[in-house]
């Protein structure tokens, strides 16, 4: 295995890894910006209301994306498991 070909499983591997990560980046993002304007609204200024409602909206994110996760995952895996079984 030459460095370009490590180089390019790498790159490939923080695709993956940005890819499989967003949907609970950009839920957690637009709950955050949510939470924010209504805090600035209501002048309420509780840090539990940033946190709960944050986790609760990424953990169902999570658990409604896990089958597009387990794609990418497996789909980078078989990639991997056929550049060892070549040998390239």
């Amino acid at each position: 295995m030459t460095g370009p070909e490590v180089l390019d499983i790498a790159s490939e591997g923080i695709w993956v890894l940005l890819i499989i990560s967003a949907p609970m980046m950009i839920v957690g993002l637009v709950v955050g910006v949510v939470i924010a304007l209504f805090q600035a609204l209501t002048q309420i200024q509780e840090m539990t209301l940033v946190f709960v409602p944050k986790i609760i909206a990424i953990f169902i994110t999570l658990l409604l994306s896990l089958p597009f996760i387990g794609s990418i995952m497996a789909g980078y895996m078989m990639r991997i498991a056929d550049m060892i079984v070549t040998g390239s």
